[in-house]
């Protein structure tokens, strides 16, 4: 018998390895194709599970104070909402939050909206 998609769990895994730095476990959480959006903007910012990595590797695992506190998370179906405060990328915090669309392989889509 198959487990029921949890995609709170693909979620909270991703979470649990941005905040340890974790390459390999965070890239683990998506999909090989995954695509991923900063809002407003609606083409992709990134395409693909390497592509993702890449953009991680430079951009925020290579921050001493990268941390991400989760405020508020909801989930309904395969969706789920974040919201954060993520501190370390900038002087001050950035409050946003991040979108989710899991399937049984891993998170394939993921949304960004910041407060700037």
């Amino acid at each position: 018998m198959t487990q029921p998609l949890d995609p709170e769990a693909f979620a909270q895994r991703q979470l649990d390895a941005y905040n340890a730095r974790d390459l390999e476990r965070f890239v683990r959480e998506f999909t090989e194709d995954v695509v991923v959006y900063r809002l407003p903007d609606t083409n992709p910012a990134t395409v693909g599970r390497e592509a993702l990595a890449d953009h991680y590797r430079r951009n925020r695992f290579n921050l001493p104070g990268l941390h991400a506190k989760l405020v508020n998370r909801m989930v309904f179906g395969n969706k789920v909402i974040d919201q954060e405060i993520i501190y370390g990328v900038q002087d001050t915090p950035i409050e946003g939050a991040a979108i989710y669309e899991v399937t049984d392989r891993g998170i394939s889509r993921m949304w960004f909206v910041s407060a700037r």
